[in-house]
């Protein structure tokens, strides 16, 4: 299996910054393989590489320059081209997500593919799409649908990064403790419980086993680590020792 990073192609952009910035982007996300078409200030450009900072330059190092569209592309067997505004053209029309996880079933067979960005004043003009194989449209404010290029790179490459990436959506950052076992839970239950029943708080009498499951459901519904459980504890031992002083 292959693991053939797409080529990130930057169509006549303008601005030598931007080239930087959307070098950054790249990296950011573990990618490396940019190509350009005729940029307007020449190549190199020492606006990119002051704007790429550092670690990102490697990728404007490797970045292959090219005359025409046609000889950027010339390996690639799938492309796609970045654009906001509706075209005459009948292609398919994909969200970044859609189109890294298509782009990623490229690499997976051994195909190269490219996702070409439009100069910063206007975007890809129609020849250019005309050679792209699908479009990747952002669902941006319609009212507002232009993205710099640097973010439009940014989108795409995390999208790719995000497909092969085995990142759990949501994770519980436990600060250096550990989640409480079960047995602490219970612990605390009972601590709480003994100390509420001597205030009184489970009353009347009929409702108290309502009370007590509910304030066990509390608990076991919290995600407490050690160290929470031990703050609830001292929290429930000092409200006991100033009540009996």
């Amino acid at each position: 299996m292959s693991d053939l990073q797409p080529a990130f192609i930057l169509v006549r952009p303008q601005m030598g910054e931007n080239i930087g910035a959307a070098a950054r982007a790249m990296l950011n996300f573990g990618l490396s393989h940019m190509r350009m078409v005729d940029p307007r200030d020449g190549w190199p450009n020492p606006r990119a590489v002051a704007m790429a900072s550092g670690a990102a330059g490697r990728v404007l190092d490797g970045a292959g320059v090219f005359a025409s569209l046609p000889e950027a592309i010339h390996d690639c067997a799938y492309v796609f081209a970045t654009t906001a505004r509706s075209r005459d053209l009948t292609k398919p029309v994909m969200t970044p997500e859609r189109a890294m996880e298509h782009a990623r079933a490229l690499s997976a067979a051994g195909q190269k593919a490219a996702v070409l960005f439009g100069p910063e004043r206007a975007g890809l003009e129609n020849e250019d799409v005309s050679r792209a194989n699908a479009i990747i449209s952002v669902p941006v404010n319609p009212d507002f649908p232009s993205l710099n290029l640097a973010q439009a790179v940014l989108l795409c490459a995390y999208e790719w990064r995000r497909q092969g990436a085995a990142v759990p959506p949501e994770v519980l950052a436990l600060a250096g403790t550990e989640l409480a076992p079960a047995i602490e839970i219970e612990k605390l239950g009972d601590h709480y419980e003994e100390r509420l029943e001597e205030v009184g708080f489970f009353f009347p009498e009929t409702k108290a086993e309502g009370m007590k499951l509910n304030l066990r459901n509390l608990w076991s519904r919290m995600p407490l680590t050690r160290a929470d459980v031990q703050t609830l504890h001292g929290m429930l031992r000092q409200i006991t020792r100033r009540r009996d002083r």
